[in-house]
């Protein structure tokens, strides 16, 4: 039995999310029932962390065990072939049997990407925010700085989620600005159910006007989620990264006659 590490992109827009649930379409089952209809065997699929429904993911990590006569290369090929649309294992790797997705996580990388423009973009909407308003991206860079380090995020987190406590660690929140869009990015060792979303809405209703960065400073303390702006909608958020104290998934996957790409 080996224990394969394996890298997921996904649309959220097709998925119910990442965890298995009866009668809904979830990334877990889709991933778990490839591997059945391939090996024959019924594995559990150990993911990272959960993602809900709308949530995309370009950096999803999972483990399972199973025994296989292919190797990474061939097992990633057939594992694909196997999977519905809408999902793609884009790495994978034999690893320590004592390696486990979840609980050897160290933090997350996210971002949630926002169109700006008075007329709604035709396409693509399932895969990023659109605001209308004009934004004061230096005012909402002002407060992402507030919201970095070791705090109560009480105030940015849904209910929904069993917790013991709702201190959590941000280590960065960047704002990356271009012409028509901008995301912000957020990498913290653990989060909050939704904590995210709120807190990319509430910098939303910084940059309108609706909150300045003081008043997202008096928001934290205060501990209330009716202060903090609203939970931003999930098409715009993106898992771009779980972190690990080791290197994982590193390199590029070989194609039939070695790396993908052009010949000098």
């Amino acid at each position: 039995m080996r224990n394969i590490r394996v890298r997921i992109a996904y649309d959220g827009s097709k998925f119910f999310g990442w965890q298995r649930q009866d009668g809904f379409d979830s990334v877990q089952q889709s991933l778990e029932e490839a591997i059945e209809s391939l090996t024959g065997e019924t594995v559990v699929v150990h993911g990272a962390g959960r993602t809900d429904t709308g949530v995309h993911s370009i950096g999803q990590v999972a483990n399972f065990h199973l025994d296989t006569r292919l190797d990474d290369h061939g097992l990633l090929r057939a594992l694909n072939a196997h999977l519905v649309d809408g999902a793609a294992v884009t790495g994978l790797e034999t690893c320590d049997d004592d390696f486990h997705a979840r609980f050897d996580a160290r933090g997350k990388r996210y971002l949630y990407r926002v169109v700006t423009g008075t007329v709604r973009p035709p396409f693509g909407h399932e895969y990023t925010a659109w605001v209308r308003e004009p934004l004061d991206l230096e005012r909402v860079r002002a407060a992402a700085r507030i919201l970095e380090g070791e705090h109560d995020f009480a105030a940015f987190a849904s209910a929904g989620s069993p917790r013991a406590t709702t201190v959590r660690r941000v280590r960065a929140v960047r704002v990356i600005a271009r012409r028509e869009h901008f995301a912000i990015c957020v990498e913290g060792e653990g989060f909050l159910y939704n904590m995210v979303r709120a807190m990319a809405g509430t910098l939303l209703d910084v940059g309108r006007g609706r909150f300045t960065p003081d008043d997202v400073a008096r928001i934290l303390a205060g501990a209330d989620r009716k202060a903090a702006g609203p939970t931003a909608p999930a098409a715009g958020l993106w898992l771009l990264r779980v972190l690990y104290p080791e290197s994982v998934l590193v390199g590029r996957s070989r194609g039939p006659r070695g790396a993908p790409g052009f010949f000098p």
